[in-house]
Parts: C-alpha cells; sequence; structure tokens
C-alpha cells in the first residue's frame, strides 16, 4: 500500500474506548455509606438498648456486606474494550481486571459488523472474519451496542472506500 493510501485511510480512523457504566460515583457511594451507617447503627442501639443485642451485630454485618457488593462492582469496573481502525488493521484489545490484555487484528477490508437479535436487550454485537468471531460490548446498553455497530460500520466503509493514491 502507498504512503498516500495509508495516510488517506489513517484519516478514516476510528477509536472507541469501552468501559462498564457506574451510575453511582465514588464521592456518592462514600455518602451513602456514612448514611446507611448512621441509620443502621441507630437501629442497631435501639434493639441493643431493648435487650435484643444480636440485632446490632447484623446491622453491622449489613454495613459490610453492602460496602463489599459496590466495592466488587467498582473493581469489576476497571475491565474496558479498546477498538481501533487505524491504516492497515481493525485491532480490538480487551483490558481484564487483573490488566490482562487480549489483542485480536482483523483485516477492515473483510470484517463484517453483526448486531444479533437487535431488538432484544440481550443482543450481541459480533466481529467476525475469515471464520473468526468475537463479541464486543457485551456490558453495553442494546442502544449502545446499535450505535457502536453504526458508527463501526461507517468507519470501515470509509476506510474500504478511501480513495487510490495516484
Amino acid at each position: 500500500m502507498t504512503g498516500t493510501k495509508q495516510a488517506l485511510r489513517a484519516a478514516c480512523g476510528f477509536e472507541a474506548v469501552l468501559m462498564p457504566h457506574r451510575s453511582l460515583s465514588r464521592r456518592g457511594f462514600k455518602l451513602l455509606m456514612a448514611a446507611l451507617a448512621v441509620g443502621l447503627s441507630a437501629v442497631g442501639f435501639a434493639f441493643w438498648s431493648l435487650g435484643a443485642w444480636p440485632v446490632a451485630g447484623f446491622c453491622g454485618l449489613e454495613v459490610l456486606l453492602v460496602w463489599g457488593a459496590f466495592e466488587l462492582n467498582y473493581r469489576s469496573a476497571r475491565r474496558f474494550e479498546r477498538i481501533v481502525l487505524d491504516d492497515d488493521a481493525l485491532t480490538v484489545e480487551r483490558i481484564g481486571l487483573g490488566g490482562e490484555v487480549m489483542r485480536w487484528r482483523f483485516e477492515p477490508g473483510w470484517v463484517r459488523v453483526v448486531v444479533v437479535r437487535p431488538e432484544e436487550q440481550d443482543s450481541r454485537l459480533l466481529l467476525t472474519s475469515h471464520g473468526r468471531t468475537i463479541a464486543v460490548g457485551s456490558f453495553l446498553s442494546r442502544r449502545e451496542r446499535i450505535e457502536l455497530a453504526d458508527s463501526l460500520r461507517f468507519a470501515i466503509e470509509r476506510w474500504r472506500t478511501a480513495p487510490a493514491a495516484p
């Protein structure tokens, strides 16, 4: 491929970083946990004063369980996917919880973008080429998967139709 064609295709590039959505910020989490701790402490103290002291222990356990569940949720947010279309390849990188990286490379001229069951919430976005298929954006909403598929199809079509070098 000539340098001019490469430059034209590079101008057609695409990059998307896909991350799981978290609706509660860390600040919101701290406020929620403080409110929960204060409320359950009051409930626990009330039962303690009535002689039902085991209830206070369960109130403390409840705060710990809610905190642990949120921490696991925030930990899972460290995973993400990156989709990059550059001058010679469509690359998908999946970064896991522990930082491990899985990478797939596709020839953009041959890759197909397919949304399986687009009308259903559990639809899947697949990239397929030469017998290889990977699912991307599994943590996205149905609407987000469809928008990503449309954007990716558009970028690939621009890449395919980039003018040839003179």
